[in-house]
């Protein structure tokens, strides 16, 4: 493997050291440890930082399951570079401020592997060209953050937002692997460049809309969009420095990295540009006007990030159009270069925010703005952080978030003059919806900075002491906020090392090769719509805000729960009680009962294959002449099954159960498989010893009553399996009498030695053909073993009952 593939996997075996350390490393914060290696990624990064702006790849491959195309490539590109360093370069941050965050106490090591895991999946996902690796580590993310939510897991609060982001994103993310072997079916291949090169292909193909919808609901779900959102407020109550983390810079922006690697394969289509720009803007007002309604700061942080997720799933949407033919117009994919621009300015201003929301957290108990107030002479530094990052994400100049705010602007406002998709009127629509949003977001902002900092500070408000951080804590959001400066005073910085090469990676057909975009950033564009809209904005939120004391008083104001989830809640609700049901239904504890299911199942299985493949068919011409022999075992062989519901006693049951295992392996002999029949004939005098050891101790058969009607049921069931049976013998035989037909047992025997090295084809066919359904026999066995073991060593004195 390549150092790249190493990278990758180095936050998973660094994980397997991390509670040794926590054991026997006690005097020493496990963070310190832990904080080196993101911190290193970060510096392997940098370095390849000028391969990648200078419009070169990485790549890697090691072969995983050749057999099914599944290799695992490592790509390295411009889209992959933006997201490594926000993986990498905000978790050294994040373990930086963790180390005084969280106590000694606390169950570090747990905290640290399950970060650990979630850095390597964030890796592996962003880096990973072969689909499937990419879902693997996909879900890895999904568990690892579902742990990271639920750390605290005594409360209530924590285990149930890691459920229900569990339970929405693993659901879509089970979509998205449907999507991805939707594009395998069309391409014939799980390489994400392969199916770029093949993307006319794609779009011609009847699965193309399917295989992108599918795809769609996993990143909606990932990233919190409407109306999959309703996890993230949930997954507050985990630890701030997992909120600053996977909230901020990662787990949320997966999805955004999803739709960006994807647009060039489903870019250019209507169903694309509409879905991703009506949910992002959807999700974009519908984030920040819940925003305005919460009262916990955390709570305001997470509708706000639901806010911004939509406002760059928007941007990619509206950038999507550049693919569409005839596009040539520059105004078409300054969308794509916005999306990449507040991608990183969300996760500067994010982070910081997040993490002075932790410190005041940390050092006053409380997040509810209802009890603060008056922090900013108590706490000047992180008043100081806070301002900066929330004048960043209300968009006020001269920090970053100002610029992405105003590209933002332009980028709505050109869709008016868009040819592509028939946008026609509604085209004022993007830019309106673009505005109210801000609006509720500098509301939102100011709500946060007033009620927080400003006021009169009243001690007896808390249960604390309350001072300003140690300095430890306020190393991480300094260095964030520092970022918010220097990249809105000079934008430029990245224009050519991270947005140029990021966005050629989202629309890399767009230019002819070797050309590349032009990225010019600057903080002032003269007196223009976008300048006049963001005043609008500032004028209209402090009307709002001077207005507040009359217009929380309404009862929307005090609903700070989404009202959406109450749709969660009412399927969970169902989905219980439902599987409750199913399971009274058929969990009856009567043998009966479980073998009617079966075979009623059996039978429509069957029979619907029968009829949808017209599978039917009975030919005698070459039938086998009945040896002599077979005359005398038949018979005994009916006979010994008809005497079974007859029988009383159990020890009686097993012998003629052995009759028949004895029989079947005369026939064997007949059948001229000798190999066969030994093995038969040493599973049956084993079995029969064994049953007769084990049911000499249990009572005599009783004989079961059944109704009239269930004598009629068990009838026609036994019937018609028999029928059903006796049907597909002689279907398979015809079958392989007619012309042009493989039979499977010519495959086997022509295959055995080629593929397997056996010249037993049985052998080679539980062995090897059949290898992992073996493998898992032998593993239920073990299970069974293992829990007879258990249910003996448990056994109480006495004879109790257990």
């Amino acid at each position: 493997m390549s150092a790249l593939h190493w990278v990758i996997l180095s936050p998973f075996l660094f994980a397997l050291i991390i509670p040794f350390l926590f054991k026997y490393v006690s005097k020493i914060h496990t963070g310190w440890f832990v904080w080196l290696l993101p911190t290193a990624l970060f510096i392997y990064f940098m370095n390849w930082l000028p391969v990648i702006s200078s419009g070169q790849v990485v790549e890697t491959s090691v072969s995983w399951i050749p057999a099914l195309g599944i290799e695992f490539t490592a790509y390295l590109d411009g889209l992959s570079m933006l997201f490594v360093l926000l993986i990498t370069g905000i978790g050294s941050l994040v373990v930086l401020y963790s180390i005084f965050y969280l106590s000694k106490k606390e169950r570090l090591g747990n905290f640290y592997v399950y970060l650990m895991l979630f850095m390597g999946a964030m890796l592996g996902v962003v880096l990973s060209d072969n689909l499937i690796v990419l879902y693997v580590f996909w879900e890895v993310t999904s568990m690892a953050s579902a742990l990271l939510i639920s750390y605290w897991f005594h409360k209530d609060k924590s285990t149930k937002g890691a459920q229900k982001s569990m339970l929405i994103t693993v659901a879509g993310g089970l979509a998205m692997l449907g999507g991805f072997v939707l594009l395998y079916q069309m391409t014939g291949t799980f390489s994400i460049r392969t199916i770029i090169e093949n993307v006319d292909v794609v779009q011609a193909s009847p699965l193309f809309v399917p295989a992108m919808l599918l795809v769609l609901l996993c990143a909606f779900t990932k990233s919190a969009q409407f109306p999959f959102h309703i996890w993230l407020p949930d997954a507050i109550e985990a630890p701030t420095p997992v909120s600053a983390y996977l909230h901020s810079a990662t787990m949320v922006k997966a999805g955004i990295y999803l739709v960006a690697r994807m647009t060039p394969v489903f870019g250019g289509s209507n169903v694309w540009f509409w879905t991703l720009s009506i949910v992002g803007l959807v999700t974009l007002l519908w984030g920040s006007i819940s925003a305005v309604r919460q009262k916990d700061l955390k709570g305001i942080l997470a509708f706000s990030t639901v806010s911004q997720l939509g406002l760059i799933m928007s941007l990619l949407g509206v950038g999507s159009a550049a693919l569409t033919d005839g596009a040539d117009d520059p105004m078409y994919t300054q969308a794509i270069l916005v999306a990449v621009f507040h991608l990183f300015n969300h996760a500067t201003f994010k982070g910081a925010l997040f993490m002075a929301v932790g410190i005041i957290d940390h050092e006053t108990g409380t997040r509810d703005i209802r009890k603060l107030g008056g922090l900013m002479t108590v706490m000047p530094m992180t008043f100081t952080v806070s301002l900066i990052g929330l004048a960043s994400m209300a968009g006020l100049p001269p920090f970053n978030g100002f610029l992405s705010k105003e590209k933002f602007f332009t980028a709505m406002l050109s869709v008016r003059d868009f040819e592509a998709f028939d946008v026609g009127s509604f085209g004022i629509m993007f830019p309106i919806i673009a505005w109210i949003a801000s609006i509720f977001t500098f509301l939102y902002s100011l709500i946060m900075f007033f009620r927080t900092f400003r006021g009169k500070f009243e001690p007896s408000n808390y249960e604390r002491t309350v001072h300003e951080a140690p300095l430890g804590m306020l190393i991480s959001p300094i260095i964030l906020v520092v970022l918010v400066i220097v990249f809105g005073l000079f934008p430029n910085l990245l224009s050519y090392s991270i947005i140029e090469p990021a966005k050629q990676a989202i629309l890399p057909t767009y230019l002819p090769e070797g050309e590349q975009f032009v990225v010019d950033i600057k903080i002032w564009h003269g007196i223009n719509t976008e300048l006049l809209m963001t005043l609008g904005v500032v004028l209209i939120a402090s009307f709002l805000f001077y207005l507040m004391h009359r217009w929380t008083k309404l009862a929307i104001y005090n609903r700070e729960r989404d009202p959406l989830n109450w749709l969660y809640d009412n399927a969970l609700t169902g989905l219980t009680s439902g599987s409750q049901w199913i399971t009274r239904l058929q969990m009856t504890g009567r043998l009966r009962d479980y073998f009617a299911y079966i075979f009623t199942f059996m039978l429509l299985l069957v029979g619907y294959t029968f009829w949808r493949f017209d599978a039917f068919a009975i030919d005698t011409s070459n039938t086998s002449v009945i040896e002599p022999f077979m005359w005398i075992l038949i018979p005994l062989l009916i006979g010994a099954i008809v005497t079974i519901p007859f029988l009383n006693h159990r020890i009686t049951a097993v012998i003629v159960v052995g009759v028949i295992g004895f029989l079947l392996a005369l026939l064997l002999i007949v059948f001229r498989a000798p190999d066969l029949a030994l093995t038969k004939l040493l599973v049956e005098t084993v079995t029969l010893v064994i049953f007769m050891l084990a049911f000499y101790h249990l009572p005599e058969l009783r004989k079961e009553k059944f109704t009239p009607r269930l004598n009629i049921s068990n009838m026609l069931i036994s019937v018609s399996v028999g029928v059903m049976m006796t049907l597909v013998a002689f279907s398979s035989m015809a079958l392989g009498n007619s012309s042009g037909y493989v039979s499977i047992s010519e495959y086997f025997l022509e295959n055995a030695k080629e593929l397997a090295g056996g010249y037993n084809v049985v052998n080679v066919i539980l062995v090897d053909f059949r290898g992992l359904d073996t493998l898992l026999e032998v593993l239920v066995l073990a299970v069974a073993a293992l829990g007879v073991v258990t249910l003996i060593k448990l056994r109480l004195k006495g004879g109790e009952d257990v």
